[in-house]
């Protein structure tokens, strides 16, 4: 095989290389990622409301679009048949701030009352997100993390 050959074949496998190690790193572009959330419920006390606090950490390459939230008790009808991408659109939305290069930080709070407390099904809950990116790419996950209502 001549060395002019072997040069050529080299060359060729560099730049195939090259190419396959970009598409790769492109594709990993792909679905928001979570990270690291965390529930806190607080019940009402006496005149004073209590609250439900929830975080989490998103990395999206393109951008953080949305996050909605649902807290949902773990005996209910979504406890049989988890909520959808299409159903969790019409949640609440968090607040989110950008920390830096593609990652953000996002936070959902809501005051409860004690009507609001007295309503709830007393023992565990899930937190369900769903993440949209500014491509549109969604990442759903129905028990992104649990809390407890006692």
């Amino acid at each position: 095989m001549s060395r002019r050959i072997v040069l050529s074949a080299v060359a060729g496998a560099a730049v195939l290389a090259g190419a396959g190690a970009f598409a790769l790193a492109y594709a990993g572009d792909g679905a928001p990622a979570l990270a690291h959330s965390t529930a806190r419920y607080t019940a009402p006390q006496g005149a004073r409301d209590g609250s439900f606090r929830f975080s989490i950490e998103v990395t999206a390459p393109s951008g953080l679009k949305s996050l909605k939230v649902l807290a949902w008790p773990e005996k209910s009808e979504l406890g049989t048949k988890p909520p959808t991408a299409k159903e969790m659109s019409r949640a609440e939305s968090a607040r989110c701030e950008s920390t830096g290069a593609d990652g953000t930080r996002c936070a959902y709070t809501v005051a409860v009352t004690a009507a609001d407390a007295a309503s709830f099904p007393r023992g565990s809950w899930h937190v369900a997100v769903l993440a949209t990116d500014e491509d549109g790419a969604t990442t759903l996950d129905t028990e992104a993390v649990d809390f407890t209502v006692g």
